[in-house]
């Protein structure tokens, strides 16, 4: 969405479609204007734009308006469709001791393989990144090194950023002709504001965070204004008037899609397929799930009716209208939507105009007699759930029992650590008789690691019982086993109580089958257990104890 806009740009009260086209990536881009459905201009672009915006630079009549392309490191001008001016971002600062390794080399002083090698430790250890001369050099393969010195040695080194967001802000009064700043955001961690006539730059702010990538600005330059930044690592800042450094700043759990504002609140859209909304000052409001990941974000602002709600594309081919966190229309489309504007198109006034993955541009417009409710059309919770419950006063025996835990909290404090202590010990205590005498199903000894487990199918009165044998050793058999089974005669029988387990191979899971008879016809059960014995040794190494079901085969009968 920040390759598309409305503009009058003929001053006849008819707005055009502007749009930034990407073209393959790496040609044919182009700035295309569109009246209806139909093309009506378009100019060549140098390179990919990263944003377009319209604005007014002066007083003059015809009061039509400009439109700037960010590309790269430079911002486009075009006044009436023709190219006007073109801004260069001031130049970076470059590194003393690249510069100076490069002076070395044009003097012939090293060769290419020592200015490799103090590239490479100049780029590891300095605070000033290298330019891109130097990190082309550091990529070539030894056989072309001289030839890029060569070629390169004789001309300055020049570190420049690129334009990663632009948008604009209102120079000294709200009219919707009022003269406009553009503000750019840059790789270089730099929010700058540009006069819109002699394009000088008035301020200048730098964040300690990575690059910006979306921007939305609010306010006017000579009076007060604010900037939100969403930024690379997942955060949201909000910049001042007369601040340095920012002012606020939103923690995200994911990375932000789309950013807008709707009048001291600002909804974004994450990664992680929610939408939030945050007050100007970083406080959440609320969060809203959605169905699908976000793929652009707009707002719908109605003047007239003083109506603003925020649209938002998804990747299931959906458009969502939200007022705050309430659903209040779906829009169904034939693709993916990958950008939205909001606004007066042509002399309608409420135009939604949409661009499709496949390339498709959608205009719908809104109906004059069209009401919203405010109603939340969403699934889900009703909205008297989101109100505060009005919870009953304290009582006076709350207060008496608040009153005693702050007279006595050293002594219920000691009473508690006693407690647990006891509690701790008895567990530990439990523990170790449970590994002394093998009652776990896993073994603790170290010559024999095995594991054990039971499974009991059927319904009764017969019974099979499989237990899952494993050797945990790395590399050593386990053999001269054997299993015993004690269980009440009364109720149950047992063709083999006790037989021999073959030799346990590392890492394999042995299942051994028996069958177990319930004699009751009562409905009742008990415990079968289950011992692993070592020939030579009285104490097993492991037990298990496994709970019979109720035969209900007999309960049947």
């Amino acid at each position: 969405s920040s390759c598309i806009v409305l503009a009058d740009l003929h001053g006849d009260g008819e707005n055009k479609l502007v749009v930034g086209d990407l073209g393959t990536g790496s040609s044919n881009m182009k700035l295309k204007v569109y009246r209806g459905t139909g093309l009506m201009s378009e100019n060549t672009l140098l390179d990919l734009p990263t944003g377009l915006v319209s604005f007014l630079m002066d007083q003059h009549e015809p009061r039509t308006p400009a439109i700037a392309v960010a590309s790269g490191p430079y911002i486009y001008v075009y006044k009436n469709l023709r190219p006007y001016f073109k801004f260069t971002l001031p130049p970076l600062e470059v590194n003393a001791l690249e510069q100076d390794v490069w002076n070395q080399a044009r003097e012939d002083m090293i060769d290419p393989l020592s200015l490799k090698e103090m590239l490479d430790s100049i780029r590891d250890k300095a605070d000033v990144p290298l330019s891109v001369r130097s990190l082309r050099f550091l990529m070539l393969d030894p056989q072309d090194m001289e030839a890029f010195v060569n070629l390169y040695k004789e001309q300055p080194i020049r570190r420049q950023t690129v334009i990663t967001c632009i948008s604009t802000l209102k120079k000294n009064m709200a009219d919707e002709d009022a003269v406009s700043c553009l503000v750019i955001g840059t790789e270089s961690k730099d929010v700058y504001i540009l006069d819109p006539e002699a394009f000088t730059v008035l301020t200048k702010v730098s964040l300690n965070s990575p690059a910006p990538t979306q921007m939305d600005v609010t306010g006017q330059f000579d009076v007060e204004f604010r900037i939100t930044v969403a930024c690379r690592n997942g955060n949201i800042y909000v910049l001042r008037r007369e601040s340095p450094k920012p002012k606020y700043c939103i923690e995200l759990s994911s990375h932000p899609v789309g950013l807008v504002r709707i009048g001291k609140n600002v909804v974004v859209g994450c990664a992680q397929e929610t939408l939030q909304g945050f007050t100007q000052k970083g406080k959440k409001l609320w969060t809203v799930c959605l169905p699908a990941p976000v793929t652009t974000m707009s707002v719908m602002d109605l003047p007239t009716r003083g109506f603003q709600a925020v649209l938002v594309g998804l990747a299931n081919s959906e458009v969502h209208l939200y007022r705050d966190k309430n659903l209040i229309s779906t829009i169904k489309t034939p693709d993916i939507v990958t950008s939205i504007c909001f606004g007066r198109y042509g002399r309608e006034d409420g135009t939604l105009i949409m661009t499709t993955k496949g390339g498709g541009l959608i205009v719908k417009i809104l109906k004059r007699t069209a009401v919203f409710d405010d109603r939340d059309s969403a699934p889900g919770p009703p909205l008297a759930q989101s109100i505060r419950l009005n919870v009953p006063k304290k009582t006076k025996l709350y207060v008496d029992q608040t009153m005693r835990e702050r007279e006595n909290s050293v002594a219920m404090h000691r009473a508690f650590q006693m407690d647990l202590s006891r509690l701790r010990l008895a567990a530990a205590r439990a523990y170790v008789k449970a590994l002394e005498s093998s009652l776990t199903p896993m073994s603790s000894s170290l010559s024999e690691p095995l594991r054990m487990n039971a499974v009991v199918q059927g319904l009764g009165p017969s019974f099979k019982l499989t237990l899952n044998i494993q050797n945990t050793a790395v590399c050593r058999p386990v053999m001269n086993l054997a299993i015993s089974f004690l269980y009440d005669e009364s109720l149950y029988s047992m063709k083999t109580a006790f037989f021999k387990i073959p030799l346990l191979v590392p890492g394999l899971n042995y299942p051994i089958d028996t069958f177990v008879e319930c004699l009751s016809d009562k409905g009742i059960s008990d415990i079968i257990k289950v011992f692993v014995l070592r020939e030579g040794k009285s104490a097993p190494l492991l037990t298990a104890h496994i709970n019979m079901p109720v035969s209900e085969g007999l309960a049947l009968n």
